[in-house]
């Protein structure tokens, strides 16, 4: 049968049968001997790897992690226990080469060659690093902690005290002179004592001391220099004054906080008072002591540590030589033997087809290179002696390239074409279905046909006898199409049944089919009724020009009967020139145009008309220019708008939320592409197509012509017109296309021929702006 797939002949040993990845096929030759996970092997050598390089840079200090005891002996057993673990890989390893040597396989002796050769050259460079690495380590550390750094180190100490002492004395001798100016100064201190005060600030200042004062604890000042060098200043701590008044000279207080250094002394010719004076030193001199100190204190613990750790580094270098080592004598192994197996293989199997058996296939990888053409090449030679299951395989062959054939055909056929068995399950389907349907092929290919199209029913029960034809909707991806269905039967010569479904999409056929009858009804109607409507308009208003001032009685309900004749009258005479606008499409004189300058003169008359609505314009850094009418594509802007307003105040208000309309215009391939997006009440899911046909509205009052206006506009563009929901949410979003460049056969202003058609694209441009 043409739709149903036949399972395909089996495939010689050779080739794709002859890859390591299942059961051999007979006459194959088997590895010499079995190998155990080559991927262990590999995880514990780049682990080791891994582990080794880690433990390389937490010893030269490039990672966070500093090299602390604990650190160094979890490294330590870490990379301890991973060397044992590559010994024992190795040694898996090593026992395919070892039972080789002791077998005398084939290619034994090349096996031993290249494993000699690998260890080799592994060995030298590792052991030569190792040497290199433990002198320079011995080399690099030596001068650091020499007997001259060591003194240098020690005497940055003495220095940082001396300079504290010097700081002490100086201060305390100014402190001193201070004190005996005060002392002589001592009757005015009762009697004048803002002369005393002034006395004592000069001195201060001539004396270059920042901060003077006489303080009887730290809470009380008695006098102090009005010098506003320092504000703040830190005070002395009671303790300070307790030691100050045990000791006959002047105390000093190192800084404590800030950068203050201070003296605090007795004042003999006052009661229980003290002088305190102090001064701001540099932000060195205040922390090179201490870092001083630090750093002695570090060296000398480092220099007392030195040895055990220049034996931990020098150990864990050989440790990591050694990881590198074992990694390279595995990879030496696990090389050999995976260049040497292959050519064992074919040994042996050169070995069968000279006593002949002449089915004899090496199977190989596809990562053995060169050695998998030779492998090839040998089953290839093997294959033309058994000439009758080429014959088989050829036949399948060519049964084979008949389905492929028939597939390329049904691609290249516009309708879609769906292959059905017996049972009613898709056996084959081309390309047109997936676009029509939304599933990809191999989604349809096995599952049943009323599954796939369930308004389809199945298959029709008189298709078994003859073709049938029949009409469906179908609702894919928001959209509704008209689909002409034609069911063919066959039947093979085995007596298997079989439908041939072609599926072909007239939506635009029918729409275009409504819409000119619309036209035609519409040019009728506007004909018929517009006529004898200016009379019965004149003859209401006569009625009421004439009889309004006669008519006493109930004058009210004449006057609105008048008027309400006057007013339908007018309501009628809007629908007939709708009628007219919708019959007599004018041919769009087409030229290129700014459609971005359109898009913004539009909503800003909608934003000017309906300021309690909310519109927002989202627009690329370059203008958007496209070829386009200039009078009908803003016609039909301005009616996709006052819709979607019209969406929006039609939502209740406590449940509207935010009364938004968000237009986005961007360019997509050949087209320009306006979007506008509401927050109304949104587009039914069913029918929805239909509202791009004339006379099919969901609102109260309309004429259903604004849509359709619309799209017979765009379709003068060669472009189309899109009803999709809101992407954020409720309401509804409207996809207008446009061509951005004139094509030749486009209508102007001296001619009418059609632009040719923007090809439609799915629906998935980015969310408009909010």
């Amino acid at each position: 049968m043409l739709f149903t797939r036949r399972p395909r002949a089996p495939a010689p040993p050779s080739g794709p049968a002859g890859h390591l990845a299942g059961p051999l096929p007979p006459g194959s030759v088997p590895d010499a001997a079995p190998r155990g996970p080559g991927w262990f092997g590999a995880l514990a050598v780049s682990v080791a790897l891994a582990l080794a390089l880690v433990t390389f840079l937490i010893l030269v200090g490039a990672t966070a992690i500093a090299p602390t005891h604990t650190v160094v002996v979890a490294l330590l057993l870490s990379n301890v226990a991973l060397v044992l673990l590559l010994v024992v890989v190795i040694a898996w390893e090593a026992r395919v080469f070892l039972r080789a040597r002791r077998t005398n396989a084939a290619a034994a002796r090349l096996h031993t060659r290249i494993v000699g050769l690998f260890s080799l050259i592994a060995t030298l460079p590792t052991v030569l690093l190792a040497v290199v690495a433990s002198i320079t380590l011995e080399r690099g550390l030596s001068p650091w902690f020499s007997d001259r750094m060591r003194n240098v180190v020690l005497m940055s100490v003495d220095v940082a005290d001396a300079y504290l002492t010097n700081q002490c004395q100086s201060l305390a001798r100014e402190a001193r002179i201070l004190s005996d100016d005060l002392t002589r100064a001592r009757p005015a201190f009762d009697v004048e004592r803002a002369w005393f005060e002034s006395f004592m600030t000069a001195r201060a200042a001539s004396l270059g001391l920042p901060i003077a004062r006489i303080m009887r604890s730290p809470t009380e000042t008695v006098a102090r220099a009005n010098i506003d060098i320092l504000k703040d200043p830190p005070l002395p701590s009671a303790s300070d004054f307790e030691e100050a008044a045990k000791s006959p000279d002047a105390t000093c207080l190192l800084p404590r906080e800030g950068r203050v250094f201070g003296t605090l002394m007795k004042l003999p010719a006052y009661d229980d008072a003290f002088l305190l004076v102090e001064r701001e030193v540099t932000r060195l001199a205040v922390e090179f002591p201490g870092v001083s100190r630090a750093a002695a204190t570090e060296f000398l613990t480092i220099d007392a540590g030195r040895r055990s750790v220049q034996i931990a580094f020098a150990t864990m270098f050989a440790l990591i030589a050694l990881i590198a080592l074992l990694s390279a004598v595995w990879f030496g192994l696990n090389f050999a033997n995976r260049f040497v197996t292959p050519i064992r293989r074919l040994i042996n199997a050169a070995d069968q087809v000279a006593s002949g058996n002449y089915y004899a296939q090496v199977p190989f990888r596809k990562t053995e290179g060169d050695l998998q053409h030779l492998g090839e090449s040998f089953n290839k030679m093997t294959q033309e002696l058994s000439r009758q299951r080429a014959t088989l395989i050829e036949q399948s062959e060519q049964i084979d390239s008949r389905r492929r054939f028939t597939e390329a055909v049904l691609a290249g056929v516009p309708a879609g074409v769906i292959g059905v068995d017996g049972r009613g399950v898709i056996t084959i389907a081309n390309p047109s279905v997936e676009r029509m349907l939304g599933r990809s092929v191999a989604d349809l290919v096995g599952e049943p046909l009323e599954a796939v199209i369930p308004e389809l029913g199945g298959l029709p029960g008189d298709s078994r006898a003859r073709p049938t034809q029949q009409q469906i909707q179908i609702a894919r991806n928001g959209r509704e199409r008209t689909i002409d269905v034609r069911t063919t039967s066959e039947q093979s010569q085995d007596g298997d049944r079989g439908y041939v479904v072609t599926l072909d999409d007239i939506t635009d056929l029918v729409t275009a089919q409504r819409t000119s009858a619309w036209a035609d009804v519409a040019r009728r109607i506007a004909h018929e009724i517009k006529n004898p409507l200016t009379p019965i308009q004149l003859s209401a208003e006569r009625i009421r020009r004439k009889y309004g001032k006669v008519i006493t009685a109930d004058k009210e309900i004449f006057e609105q009967c008048v008027a309400t004749i006057v007013r339908q009258v007018d309501d009628i005479k809007r629908m007939v020139d709708e009628f007219s606008s919708f019959a007599r499409m004018p041919k769009p004189a087409i030229a290129r145009n700014d459609l971005t300058e359109i898009v913004k003169q539009n909503l800003f008359m909608m934003r000017v008309a309906h300021p309690d609505v909310a519109f927002t314009l989202q627009e690329g850094e370059a203008r958007v220019s496209a070829a386009f009418d200039t009078r009908l594509l803003s016609q039909a802007i301005t009616n996709i708008l006052k819709n979607a307003v019209e969406a929006v105040q039609a939502v209740p208000e406590d449940v509207r939320g935010e009364s938004l309309v968000a237009v986005r215009l961007y360019e997509e391939g050949e087209a320009a592409v306006i979007e506008i997006t509401d927050t109304g009440k949104g587009f039914p899911q069913e029918g929805r197509q239909r509202l791009l046909e004339p006379y099919m509205t969901t609102r109260e009052g309309g004429t259903g012509l604004g849509l359709a206006i619309v799209s017979k506009v765009l379709e003068e563009h060669g472009g189309g017109i899109e009803l999709n929901d809101n992407p954020r949410g409720r309401g509804g979003q409207v996809r207008m296309r446009v061509l951005r460049e004139m094509r030749r056969d486009a209508p102007t202003e001296a001619g009418t021929a059609r632009p040719a058609q923007v090809p439609e694209t799915p629906a998935t441009s980015p969310e408009p702006a909010a």
